[in-house]
């Protein structure tokens, strides 16, 4: 497939796939007689584990350590298993975090919800509130 049909696959621009083509990142592609890239399946595999490696925050000098080993062969398979376990643990602690965060959004909502609640059913008939709340944080 040419470049822009390959860029709708994988969610990167263009200018990202050639970037990491001239980084090394996506490794040497394939180009047709007129010079133009040629993207393989197995060029989409892996520009969308790079898509997911991005997502989850790998730095880029962290992908291209990784497919450095990848490209190295078979004999880094334990380094590439340890960075990606290391990785991975960096993920879950960050949605750990984020778990967290959210929990403590949900509370505040909740207590927003609740002060609205209140003040709709504490209306005088002239439309005043009575007994409103100071303003939460």
């Amino acid at each position: 497939m040419r470049i822009s049909e390959f860029a709708k696959e994988t969610g990167f621009s263009e200018d990202t796939l050639r970037y990491y083509e001239r980084i090394g990142l996506l490794g040497r592609v394939l180009r047709d007689g007129a010079g133009h890239r040629v993207y393989r399946a197995e060029d989409l595999r892996w520009a969308e584990f790079l898509a997911r490696l991005t997502a989850t925050g790998m730095p880029i000098a962290g992908m291209l350590a990784y497919a450095k080993a990848r490209a190295a062969g078979d004999a880094t398979v334990p380094a590439r298993h340890a960075q990606l376990v290391a990785h991975r643990a960096e993920v879950a602690a960050r949605i750990a975090e984020l778990s967290s965060c959210l929990s403590i959004l949900d509370t505040k909502i909740a207590t927003y919800e609740a002060m609205m609640s209140d003040a709709k059913g504490a209306t005088h008939e002239h439309g005043n509130q009575v007994g409103t709340r100071p303003p939460a944080a």
